[in-house]
């Protein structure tokens, strides 16, 4: 027996597809997490990309579309307070390890 076909609206498929591309969420993921076959989302995403060739990347939308320099500034900068953080954690060990 099959199960009867689900329809999503324009809006849904839209959001799913956002969050697939603002996210470092994998398809799967977010496929889980909405309740929608993998290869469904998948398919949303494809159809996406094709119609919207050219067009810059989708990020997330907290304070409206950024453009795409800042946020590779952003980026940048995260990957370095990561450098930071994992020296000063490093450090720590080290002095730590000495006081004992």
């Amino acid at each position: 027996m099959t199960t009867p076909r689900r329809k999503y609206d324009a809006a849904f498929r839209e959001d799913a597809v956002r969050l697939v591309l603002s996210t470092n969420r994998s398809v799967k993921q977010v496929a889980e997490e909405i309740g929608v076959k993998e290869s469904t989302l998948g398919n949303w995403l494809h159809r996406h990309r094709e119609s919207h060739q050219g067009a810059a990347p989708v990020l997330p939308e907290e304070r409206g579309p950024v453009p795409w320099d800042e946020h590779r500034k952003a980026l940048a900068e995260n990957e370095r307070l990561k450098a930071e953080v994992e020296f000063l954690g490093k450090v720590s060990a080290f002095f730590a390890a000495k006081q004992k």
